[in-house]
C-alpha cells in the first residue's frame, strides 16, 4: 500500500483584489505595523507570482490599510511596550522588539521613553518571575548574582538597576526602589517653569 502524495496544483497568481483580501485577512487576524504587512505581502506574491501587468501596489495597499486605521503603528508599539513591561522586560529590549517589527522611530522614542518611567517596576516584576534578590528564597553566592545581573541586562534593563535589585536580601522591601522611582518623575529639576 503507498501513501504517496498526490501533486497538488499551484495556488493562482494573484490579482489585485486577491491581494487585498489577503491583506484584509491578515490585519484582521494580526495586530500589525505597516512594515509586517508589506512583508507578508511580498512573502505572498514569491509564492504565488502577480498576474498583473504592472507592478503590483503592495506599499500603497499597506497605507491605505493605514489610513482606514486597520493598522496603527502607534497603538501596536504601545501595546507591546506594555505587554513586555508586564513580563519583566526593560526598555532597551522593548526597542529592539519594536524596531523589529518595524515601527518608525519617533514613535519608538516615544513609547519608550514612557517605558523607561517603569523601569524600577518593569525590573522587579523580573526579579520576582525569576526569583533574584529579594525573592529568591536564600542568598546568593557571588557567581550566581553575576550571572543573574546578566539575565536581567540582558532583560533589558540597566545594569545600575540590576546590580541594586539582585544585592537585595531576600525578603527585603523593595517600596524604595518604586518610590525613588516616583520621587524622579515629580523632582522640581523636571518640572517646567
Amino acid at each position: 500500500m503507498s501513501y504517496a502524495r498526490r501533486p497538488t496544483a499551484s495556488p493562482k497568481p494573484l490579482d489585485a483584489a486577491a491581494l487585498e483580501r489577503l491583506a484584509l485577512r491578515y490585519v484582521e487576524r494580526y495586530a500589525t505595523t505597516r512594515a509586517r504587512l508589506r512583508q507578508y505581502l511580498a512573502r505572498k506574491l514569491r509564492e504565488r507570482g502577480w498576474e498583473g501587468a504592472e507592478a503590483p501596489a503592495v506599499d500603497s495597499l499597506a497605507e491605505r490599510m493605514a489610513e482606514l486605521r486597520y493598522v496603527d503603528d502607534r497603538v501596536f508599539a504601545e501595546n507591546k511596550a506594555a505587554a513586555m513591561g508586564r513580563r519583566g522586560l526593560g526598555a532597551r529590549r522593548v526597542e529592539e522588539a519594536l524596531r523589529h517589527a518595524g515601527v518608525e522611530a519617533d514613535d519608538i522614542e516615544e513609547v519608550a521613553g514612557a517605558s523607561a518611567d517603569e523601569a524600577a517596576e518593569s525590573a522587579l516584576s523580573f526579579a520576582k518571575r525569576r526569583k533574584i534578590g529579594p525573592f529568591s528564597p536564600s542568598p546568593a553566592a557571588p557567581d550566581l548574582v553575576r550571572k543573574q545581573v546578566a539575565a536581567m541586562v540582558r532583560a533589558g534593563h540597566a545594569p545600575a538597576i540590576a546590580w541594586r535589585i539582585v544585592r537585595l536580601t531576600p525578603g527585603e522591601d523593595t517600596g524604595f526602589l518604586l518610590d525613588e522611582e516616583n520621587r524622579n518623575k515629580t523632582s522640581p529639576s523636571g518640572w517646567e517653569l
